[in-house]
């Protein structure tokens, strides 16, 4: 019998190894390109000389040619030209670091089909170890139909503004033309009683007409800013009480911070300010006394939004409740309150301080 050599067994394991792993290799590959050929996605592996090396049949169909005429090309020729002299300096920037991106972040990005025509696009990019080096899968999505559709949104949109924007102007103008035949039948009245009510309901139309003025000046038909809207209010209710020989000014406290409500609160918010500041002209100060008047706005808990007007005249009538009043101002007050789902109180002290506060809503935001 021949003596049995423990070396051939041992070639003979690492040949069996060697066979395995290789076929597990191959099977590896096959299962890959399966994976890249079946994909919905179209794909390209390119190596770092920016060779097309392998594409799949979503690829064909997206760029309208056989791979035939793409395998073994510069992948340049996908590229519209005006992006392909850059593109080799952006290859180059990711083989430098190899990861998992998006490319072109921040920017439109286009490619080419056989035919010339360019569509938009969205790649990713995946650093991929071959036999023959690292490459690069590039996942390609054509984004024609979403820009097309984002594009008819926009569109919409920008309607939407225009047709807003005329909305608030025409009614910012018919409002404005209500205050003017308010005026000039005040104007032709011998009755002062008479005169002082359409007064007041000019003031009541040019609070509400103030707020379509902001909308339209800032375009943000969304929210109005409190503040500003409360300066231009007060400034508009001085203006009309300034004359009679009156010496009553009218302060603003605003907080740091801006304050957003939407066109639903806007308006009760400033007919109420309107009406307690015109309280405040008419009844505060007596024979023509100096005084001040303050309109003061905080953020408060719970998104809310405290709203006071107060003045240092003579102060309210003696057992003053707010509920038993008979002033048509006042309780209209009380009605815009409820109206913003807030609440009125009585501050205690010199003179006569209201405390307004309500929910501020989404538009705060």
């Amino acid at each position: 019998m021949g003596s049995h050599d423990p070396a051939d067994d041992s070639s003979h394991a690492a040949g069996t190894t060697d066979t395995e792993r290789r076929q597990r290799e191959l099977r590896s590959e096959r299962s890959f390109r399966s994976v890249v050929e079946w994909s919905p996605s179209a794909m390209l592996m390119v190596d770092k000389e920016g060779r097309i090396v392998l594409v799949n049949a979503a690829a064909e169909d997206i760029f309208g040619c056989p791979r035939s005429e793409l395998v073994g090309r510069p992948v340049e020729q996908l590229v519209p030209p005006r992006f392909s002299a850059h593109h080799a300096g952006f290859r180059d920037s990711f083989f430098s670091s190899p990861t998992p991106r998006p490319m072109g972040i921040g920017r439109d990005l286009f490619a080419r089909r056989s035919d010339g025509n360019e569509f938009p696009v969205e790649i990713g990019l995946n650093p991929i170890e071959t036999e023959d080096g690292l490459m690069v899968l590039a996942s390609i999505f054509d984004i024609t139909e979403r820009k097309r559709a984002q594009e008819r949104l926009e569109m919409a949109l920008e309607e939407k503004t225009v047709l807003l924007n005329e909305l608030h102007h025409r009614v910012k103008n018919n409002l404005q033309m209500i205050s003017s035949l308010l005026s000039l039948q005040a104007s032709n009245s011998d009755d002062e009683r008479l005169r002082e009510v359409l007064r007041e309901s000019q003031n009541r139309v040019k609070a509400m007409g103030l707020t379509h003025q902001l909308l339209y000046e800032h375009k943000d038909f969304s929210r109005v800013d409190l503040g500003e809207y409360l300066n231009r209010l007060a400034q508009l209710l001085l203006s009309a009480y300034r004359g009679g020989g009156r010496n009553t000014r009218v302060e603003l406290v605003l907080p740091a911070e801006r304050h957003y409500v939407g066109l639903e609160k806007a308006i009760p918010c400033g007919l109420a300010v309107n009406e307690l500041v015109t309280n405040s002209f008419k009844h505060a100060f007596p024979d023509g006394r100096p005084g001040v008047i303050t309109v003061a706005l905080a953020g408060a808990g719970d998104n809310d939004i405290e709203l006071s007007v107060g003045d240092d005249g003579v102060g309210l009538p003696e057992g003053f409740e707010m509920g038993a009043t008979k002033s048509l101002g006042l309780r209209l007050v009380l009605l815009l309150a409820e109206q913003l789902q807030g609440a009125l109180a009585v501050q205690p002290g010199g003179g006569a301080v209201f405390l307004l506060r309500f929910p501020a809503g989404k538009a705060a935001d």
